[in-house]
Formats: C-alpha cells, structure tokens, sequence
C-alpha cells in the first residue's frame, strides 16, 4: 500500500485510515483520497493491455486484478462543429461504457480488502459494470432500482446474476434506500466509493500515452455526477506533481439545459426546475461532489456548457451519420465542442478531447425516436 494515503474528506481535511474499508465519513460525507504522487512513462506495465499497465499509480496493488481488458480504448479524429477534435471511444469496454474503468479498480481493491457482496443504486450503465466485475470477480452483487424503471434496462445485470431490487419511488428514494442497506452490505456505489475514481483517473494516463506523454489542451466531457471529471483532474493533477506533463489541460462538462447542476453553477446561473432529457446518463438532479467538481473546473481553467434537447439530439444523428452510434449522454460532448469553439472558449487549433462514454445500442428506442421510428 502507497505510504501515508488515507481517505480524505476534502472539506473537512479529515482522514480514516485506508485498510479499513469505507465508502463515506463518519457523517456521510462524500470522500476522495489523498493526493498520490503520480507515476512516470518508465512505471506502465508495457505488457498489459488494459488500465492495469497504470497500477503503479493505485493506492495499493491487489493481488489478483478483476480484469477484462477495459481500457486502451481508440481515439481517432472526427471532424466536429467547424473543428477538428479527438474522439475518445470508451464504450469499447466490457459492458459498452467508461464505468468498467471504476468498476474494475473499486471492486478489484475491495476484494483484496475481504469485501465479497456489494450493493449499487443503478438501472444503467453503473449498475451493469458493478454487475459484470462482480461477476467476473466471484463477488456478489445487489442492485438497487427504481420500481418505475424498464425491465429492459436491468437485463444486462441481471445476466450477470446480480440480484435487483425495485424500490418503489424516484431515483433519490432509491438512493435513499442505498445508503439505509449500507449497515448491512458494502456500498459499492460508482457515485461515492473513491476507488471508482482511481479507475476513472486512468483515462488521464491513457491519454498521455495516446498523446505520445503530453496533455491534450481540452477534454469536453458528458458530466452527470461527475465521476470522469473528478477522475481527470485527479490523474492529470498527478501526472503534473510527478513531472509527466506541465501544465493541466482544460475540462469542460456539459450537461442537458434540462438537468444542469453542475454547469448552472459553473456559470454562475441560478437553480432551475429539473425536467426529462434523453441524456439520461447524465440527469443527476443532486450531484453529492458538486463543490469538488466546480473546484476540478476552475483549476483546470475549463468551464462548462448547457445543451438543448435538440442539439444533443442533432449531435447523436451526426455522430451516428459518421459512423460514431453513441447514447445521446455522451452525444453531448460533441455538441459542446462546437458550442465552445463558437463562444471562442478553445480554438479550432488546439487539441480537443472529446469523450464518448457509451454505445447506442443501449438507446435504441430514443434514437429511433429521433429518427421518427418505431421499436
């Protein structure tokens, strides 16, 4: 185990011992590591095809990973609203999103730690990923989700063998009852648990090395609660301590004008009524790290950018028409590059990340619906 690293609550500067298994404060609140020193292009794992070539930047190493190769995922070069940018294609992975990075680092440490069953709130792309590595992993898994929600977004964890559980209300009810279930399950939740964010720091050393160990000069990112925004700014502020890059590229999130916490904030805007969107990966009404996430925004120098229902919905279509069929959630990071270039926040001749955190396939009926078909 990397010496002197604890758990962190960043706003309290209180800190638990990291051996002790734990998915929040004493009193609930949200928790992140202490900062790690970050490694150099000499410590990846050459010989691994995965984000474990980057173990040497964990907190401790645990004997036997739960891998299915997630990670070294394409980036290849689109061009996008007036502008050239990368596109980062992260539903290459197992289960067909960038949560697999999380999954497959948090449940890879708590098993090494004794934990054997967890419990996630989730009906999408976090539930199936803490499904499918729990699987993987001889791990049990409880999956709690709203009684409203389609049986058809369960299938995926329920293949698994996960075990799920309708909880009669909203999506908060079902968060609710989460946190009631911890005094008798582990929490393994992608929203809270800070080793879901070792996993998602690795696509920062990923696109280093992709980059040939440099920064890009942007990353546009499909925000929702935030997990990849956290996990950038924590690997790419290692990368900086350690002397790999000199400077932190700028993120920005964006989220749908409908559900937009984090980027209103960001903005200085006032709240607003929450109301439906097709970027469901990213409706978060409460996001539990905002003042961590607009920090994450500030240092970096980004920002962020709202998107109407039709411009995500155009992104998807344009997307799909260049071969790209990703959910309209992360169809959003397109629309957000052309937004920012037109606003004159980045340059056509910078380098842009683009993240594309999942596939359509699990969006059919809402992108036959902007298609005006019927499944």
């Amino acid at each position: 185990m990397t010496e002197n690293v604890a758990y962190l609550d960043p706003r309290t500067g209180r800190t638990w011992p990291l051996a002790e298994p734990r998915w929040c404060g004493d009193g609930g609140e949200p928790l992140l590591l202490t900062d790690l020193p970050g490694i150099g292009r000499d410590d990846i794992d050459r010989g691994r095809r995965s984000i474990w070539r980057y173990a040497a930047a964990l907190p401790f190493q645990p004997a036997e990973p739960i891998t299915m190769g997630e990670g070294c995922t394409p980036l290849i070069e689109r061009r996008i609203g007036g502008g050239t940018a990368l596109l980062k294609c992260e539903w290459f992975m197992p289960t067909a999103s960038f949560k697999d990075r999380g999954a497959s680092v948090m449940l890879s440490l708590l098993r090494d730690q004794g934990v054997r069953s967890v419990l996630e709130d989730s009906s999408g792309n976090g539930g199936a990923a803490i499904s499918a590595y729990a699987a993987a992993g001889g791990m049990e898994a409880k999956i709690l989700v709203p009684a409203s929600t389609s049986p058809a977004k369960t299938v995926q964890s329920r293949a698994a063998g996960a075990t799920i559980e309708l909880v009669p209300g909203s999506r908060q009810d079902c968060a609710d009852e989460a946190v009631r279930q911890a005094a008798s399950i582990f929490y393994a939740s992608h929203n809270w648990h800070p080793f879901f964010l070792q996993g998602t720091k690795t696509l920062a050393y990923e696109l280093w090395e992709d980059l040939g160990f440099r920064a890009p000069d942007n990353v546009v990112i499909p925000c929702g609660a935030g997990s990849n925004v956290l996990g950038l700014a924590i690997g790419f502020g290692e990368l900086l301590r350690s002397g790999g890059i000199d400077r932190m590229p700028r993120l920005f999130a964006a989220q749908p004008a409908n559900c937009a916490p984090i980027a209103r904030a960001a903005l200085g805007l006032p709240a607003a009524e929450v109301k439906p969107t097709m970027a469901e990966g990213t409706a978060i009404a409460q996001p539990i790290r905002l003042p961590e996430l607009l920090a994450a925004l500030r240092v970096s120098g980004g920002g962020a950018v709202m998107l109407t229902e039709e411009e995500i919905g155009a992104a998807t279509l344009s997307l799909a028409r260049q071969g790209l069929y990703v959910e309209p959630t992360c169809a959003q990071a397109a629309a957000g590059f052309g937004h920012l270039l037109q606003g004159g926040q980045i340059a056509a001749r910078e380098t842009t990340v683009l993240l594309l955190t999942g596939t359509g396939l699990k969006a059919t009926p809402r992108i036959a619906e902007l298609q005006g078909l019927t499944v």
